[in-house]
């Protein structure tokens, strides 16, 4: 295996195992129900409530868990969720509890979040009007804890569910120093949300006398990439789960290590017109990215390809560009080392280990709806969730499993602000995808067959702001 470049600290502590304790019944609670054991006023009993296997823990008591209220009390961090929605995405209230911030056990140290310099951060916020289940979330790319608090806390917070989530035991773009191995923090990243579900499905029952009655994992990107590991590896844990264009690792590719490259290589001969630029764009094509995402190229080269190549590519095969860490910023094709030429297909088989540890492989134990936009110009829908949806069927578990193509959706919502009517917000279909989860789970009806869910005819910006019908 390729030596591991300088920097890396060493390998992290082994974790703590966690479980919770006696099984029991599962019995939902009426959404509009006090907690139990709150007749003595709001939040009572919080100083008492212990999260599992942390190592440092605050609870406090809020009049408000939702963005509406905890920008302003310091209980989110704005930063760890900017560009990630739609600038006009309305914002729920009204929904008092508490919040336990805290952190495991851990070596590394990139989040700084509450002073603390400690990584496996997470957050657990409980509502006093409690609907009886749990959601669960890792994070999009390489944020903090509070990245979903706009997307996803907001709205099922709203809804009555406890929310848990974990900065994944590693943050920030050199990710890749946290372990000593190729492939260590990305494993990390699914180590750390089985922990933390376990530990808040037992703070939940300690707060409310009941464990939760459904546990719902969910995520975007990276952490769509959790909800189908989780899947696969802990069915026990959950009752079902909600893939927002999951990242797919997989040994053989397509990953994000095979079709970047093409991206870097000829993107620069297609932004230059010319004699080249049609095959240049001929190649993206072949390389994945959708025919008519063209007008996305040039932000995503910028901003996410590049840096997107060298970072995981260092992460999964540092031994690539020798002593250089991730590589040279935008280096063209044929300079030495340069992330352009990378050929996953032709690097030693312990490349190939190592993108095997984090791999998918579509075994998935419980209901899970996976949907991405069909102008994902990150992850291109036809190299991701089109070839997971196929490796689901193959292994046999297609009935567990309701995929929907998103039309004009694309990876960031927040580039519906920049291309308004060219690209259509995807909160919203996750949304729908989740209340349709909810109805699966509860026996309530199956979800519709996998299609691709149109762009409603005359939709205005505000609609699609708000609705998706999956149907």
């Amino acid at each position: 295996m390729p030596a591991a470049p300088p920097g890396r600290p060493p390998r992290r502590a082994a974790l703590h195992a966690l479980s919770l304790t006696a099984a029991c019944l599962l019995l939902t609670t009426p959404a509009t129900a006090a907690p139990t054991g709150t007749a003595d006023g709001h939040c009572a009993g919080r100083t008492h409530l212990r999260v599992p296997g942390a190592a440092r823990q605050q609870a406090d008591c809020l009049d408000e868990l939702t963005t509406a209220g905890t920008v302003a009390s310091g209980h989110t961090d704005p930063a760890d969720y900017a560009g990630l929605t739609p600038e006009d995405l309305p914002t729920p209230s009204g929904v008092p509890g508490i919040q336990i911030d805290g952190y495991f056990p851990d070596t590394s140290t990139t989040n700084t979040d509450h002073g603390w310099n400690h990584d496996s951060q997470f957050v657990v916020r409980l509502p006093d009007h409690w609907n009886g289940g749990l959601v669960v979330a890792g994070t999009p790319g390489n944020r903090e804890q509070y990245a979903n608090d706009r997307a996803i806390a907001d709205w099922v917070l709203a809804r009555g569910y406890a929310y848990a989530a974990t900065d994944k035991g590693n943050t920030g773009t050199a990710f890749y120093r946290d372990g000593p191995r190729p492939g260590d923090a990305i494993a990390e990243w699914n180590t750390r949300l089985t922990q933390l579900t376990r530990a808040a499905r037992a703070v939940v029952a300690q707060r409310y006398h009941r464990p939760p009655a459904r546990t719902i994992a969910t995520g975007l990107s990276n952490g769509g990439y959790l909800v189908r590991w989780q899947l696969e590896h802990h069915p026990e844990l959950y009752d079902g789960g909600v893939d927002w264009e999951g990242t797919l690792w997989r040994t053989d590719g397509p990953d994000p290590l095979t079709f970047l490259p093409p991206a870097l290589r000829e993107y620069p001969t297609y932004a230059a017109g010319g004699a080249g630029a049609a095959e240049a764009a001929a190649a993206l094509h072949r390389a994945g990215f959708p025919a008519g995402s063209e007008f996305l190229w040039p932000y995503h080269y910028q901003v996410y390809w590049d840096l997107t190549q060298r970072i995981y590519r260092e992460e999964l095969d540092p031994g690539y560009d020798g002593a250089t860490e991730a590589g040279t910023p935008f280096c063209r094709s044929g300079t030495p080392a340069c992330d352009a030429d990378y050929d996953y297909a032709a690097r030693p088989a312990a490349v190939h280990r190592a993108v095997d540890r984090i791999a998918l492989t579509g075994r998935i134990g419980k209901p899970l709806i996976t949907l991405q936009g069909t102008l994902d110009t990150l992850l291109p829908i036809s190299q991701d969730s089109d070839v997971y949806a196929r490796m689901v069927h193959a292994s046999g578990r297609g009935a567990l499993l309701r995929y929907y193509r998103v039309q004009d959706g694309t990876h960031t919502d927040s580039l519906v602000d920049v291309f308004p009517g060219r690209v259509r917000p995807m909160v919203p279909c996750h949304r729908s995808a989740f209340e349709a989860l909810e109805r699966w789970i509860d026996g309530a009806g199956l979800p519709p067959a996998d299609h691709t869910v149109p762009r409603p005819p005359g939709a205005t910006p505000a609609t699609l702001l708000t609705t998706c019908p999956l149907t």
